[in-house]
């Protein structure tokens, strides 16, 4: 009397005079089995709060080690408050790689599409004649 895998899921293993595993008949009967809610993934004893994947024990744990204060949590209810944003002096400047040649002469200048299609035509034209 041995063991064998599932012949319908090749996952669980049933002893060899079975047909399908557990899973696979209650799933042929139509029964399906959805767990009520999801366990923390650090300490898979709690719930896991609204749009996180640890519980709000566990995240305490985590923002306190982090050295984040405690007023990232909204002790009335225990849903998450956003963070202060970063200063902005502390950001790193963009830089563009726009010549100043492709730059428009005057920065109010707006050209119709008819505008535009000829303007090409000619840096076109003057690029082929180079």
């Amino acid at each position: 009397m041995g063991f064998v895998k599932c012949p319908r899921c090749e996952l669980n293993y049933i002893r060899e005079e079975e047909q399908y595993c557990s899973v696979c008949k209650r799933e042929m009967k139509g029964e399906v089995r959805e767990d009520p809610f999801e366990l923390c993934s650090i300490c898979n004893e709690n719930p896991v709060m609204p749009g996180k994947d640890v519980c709000l024990m566990c995240y305490k744990e985590m923002t306190q080690q982090q050295g984040l204060h405690d007023d990232a949590m909204d002790e009335s209810d225990g849903h998450e408050v956003s963070l202060a944003m970063e200063d902005v002096s502390d950001m790193q400047e963009i830089e563009l790689d726009v010549l100043p040649e492709d730059m428009p002469d005057e920065m109010g200048e707006h050209l119709s599409l008819e505008e535009e299609k000829s303007r090409e035509a000619d840096e076109d034209d003057e690029d082929e004649d180079s």
